[in-house]
């Protein structure tokens, strides 16, 4: 997810009609055959050295979701009489231009929000919720957000599902980053719980235009960052939950969109949304609801929520339509369609400046080695947020470079293997040669070859969650940090030794020290190592008493190190990656 500037035009390729191992099944739920085979080749295909095809820059579609916006706070009267006389909205915002931005609002042109009241009967403040999370500061092109995404694209948008106790009336809304704004698109049912239910879609067009087969992952990993941005950002008078695996036809019909199996048809031009993810904010010691909150807001009918605005028609280029029949089959999850809720980790220190001065680092500022008590808090943080089975593991670099996994109890780390895999990783994340001068990496991995559907999906949206939350409990203990999101050939478990195709990396985190005058990063300090194997991860320099390190035998060519012809030359468009 890179903070990158706009990339310019770039010649095309012939773009295939379907990728290699397509997937076959146009309605998945009706092809149990098939559909597994789709996806174990999706896998492969994503896995895959395979370099997505150029394709020009796909500017920004236009919000969707015509008609005035409102303000998310301000004045109780303005917003009531704003959601019940339609006709005196004020004009919708243009793109870039925002309501906070004139004197005396909620927030300021600078990104910072207010003082807004506090207290259990405080309402949530949907404003300040957003500018910490989803917003586009003001007076910028909106790439550059308090959240990150591939390429700086920002494909996830927000459905805002809201009920009393809130800044906002009552009612469905669709959020608006550029004007943060919301805008009404029906009324909440009967007896809707207090608090906002948020759901989070992701439109597929650019993404797919910059990453090919590689897109459909990172459109997981961003919805999982958002996620994270949000429940981060909620007020400490808030209980916040989130659920990764609520079936999608579920989140659909609660947020009232079009469903998802006629995207084209019903989307009326525009980049059809696919829901993945939400996110609950209630106050602190509610009333629990007796049914789950994605349920209540679906019996409200469809046609009771407004549709999008007719667009330009898109052009069905092979891999756009065949990332959104992946990402609609992957969420399907008729076992428990409503999802399991989770109580959001929220660590300690990550204040309102943490979560506004979070960003992607440039990779020269992230090679000094963390302190190991500092890393070793970071992993905790991702392994108690991830609600999937992920495994974790910190790469660090030094005068003694390790492979460390968690420590029993309390914070700590868990000596897995020596040597220095960091040249190997590099090699890995899209051959990005910065990464194996980086002072350490986290790494979240699982997600086998075979998995089925559901553990796909929840291990790249609990990966991107965890991610998202280290990211900005590394931003509050001082660090610089940058998350690393495709990975090619990335099969860790078999680099060291274990079964091939059963333990790969699926997202990661570089981290580094604050940089300082020095010429030369300093060294971490030597531990005395466990007793452990070997690290099989070949390594480009090593100390001349290090014991060379066996090349796996499962995964030589896949864990070989880059050769200096291979990474020579720039990037090609297409392969920048997460910030």
């Amino acid at each position: 997810m890179p903070d990158t500037p706009d990339p310019p035009d770039a010649p095309t390729r012939p773009v295939r009609t379907e990728p290699p191992g397509a997937f076959a099944a146009k309605d998945p739920a009706g092809s149990s055959a098939t559909a597994p085979d789709a996806l174990r080749r999706a896998l492969a295909d994503a896995r895959s050295p395979r370099v997505p095809a150029l394709s020009p820059y796909a500017p920004e579609h236009p919000f969707p979701w015509s008609g005035p916006g409102l303000p998310l706070s301000g004045s109780g009267q303005e917003r009531a009489e704003a959601a019940v006389a339609p006709g005196a909205l004020p004009e919708r915002a243009t793109v870039g231009a925002r309501a906070d931005a004139d004197p005396g609002s909620a927030t300021t042109r600078t990104g910072t929000a207010d003082a807004a009241p506090t207290g259990p009967d405080a309402p949530l403040d949907l404003a300040r919720l957003l500018l910490l999370s989803l917003a586009a500061p003001a007076g910028t092109s909106g790439r550059l957000r308090p959240v990150p995404s591939a390429g700086a694209l920002h494909p996830v948008r927000a459905h805002l599902l809201v009920g009393p106790g809130c800044s906002l009336p009552p009612g469905r809304y669709a959020y608006d980053p550029h004007a943060h704004r919301a805008h009404p698109r029906g009324p909440a049912p009967d007896g809707v719980p207090a608090g906002a239910l948020l759901v989070l879609t992701v439109t597929a067009s650019r993404t797919v235009a910059h990453y090919g087969h590689r897109a459909w992952p990172l459109l997981l990993l961003d919805t999982g960052h958002a996620a994270a941005a949000l429940a981060q950002a909620g007020p400490p008078t808030a209980d916040v939950q989130v659920c990764l695996d609520a079936d999608g036809a579920l989140l659909s019909a609660a947020a009232g969109l079009p469903r998802a199996r006629t995207p084209q048809d019903e989307w009326q031009g525009a980049d059809p949304e696919l829901p993945l993810a939400s996110v609950l904010f209630t106050s602190s010691g509610g009333s629990v609801p007796t049914i789950d909150p994605l349920s209540i807001w679906a019996a409200r009918p469809r046609a009771s929520a407004s549709t999008p605005s007719p667009g330009a028609p898109m052009a069905q280029v092979g891999e756009l339509a065949y990332t959104r029949r992946l990402l609609s089959f992957l969420a399907q999850g008729p076992a428990r369609a409503a999802g399991t809720w989770h109580p959001a980790y929220r660590p300690k220190g990550v204040t309102e400046k943490a979560l506004t001065a979070r960003r992607s680092a440039p990779p020269d500022d992230l090679r000094r080695p963390p302190e190991r008590e500092l890393l070793a808090r970071i992993l905790t943080t991702a392994r108690t947020a991830s609600t999937a089975g992920l495994d974790w593991t910190v790469v660090t670099g030094g005068a003694a470079p390790a492979l460390y996994a968690p420590g029993p109890g309390e914070p700590g780390l868990r000596l897995r293997a020596h040597g220095d895999a960091r040249s190997t990783l590099a090699h890995w994340a899209a051959r990005q040669r910065w990464i194996g001068a980086t002072g350490a990496v986290l790494l979240a991995h699982g997600c086998p070859d075979d998995a089925p559907p559901a553990v796909v999906r929840l291990c790249h949206l609990a990966a991107g969650y965890a991610i998202g939350l280290a990211q900005a409990h590394a931003t509050a203990l001082g660090l610089r940090s940058r998350p690393i999101g495709s990975w090619q050939q990335a099969d860790l478990g078999a680099a060291l030794g274990e079964a091939p195709g059963r333990d790969w990396i699926v997202h990661g985190l570089a981290l580094g020290a604050p940089p300082t005058e020095a010429a030369t990063p300093p060294a971490t300090r030597a531990e005395t190592p466990l007793t452990t194997r070997t690290a099989t991860a070949p390594a480009t320099r090593t100390s001349p008493t290090r014991a060379t390190r066996p090349t796996p035998h499962s995964t030589a060519r896949t864990t070989a190190p880059p050769t200096p012809g291979a990474t020579a030359g720039k990037n090609p468009p297409g392969e920048e990656e997460r910030p």
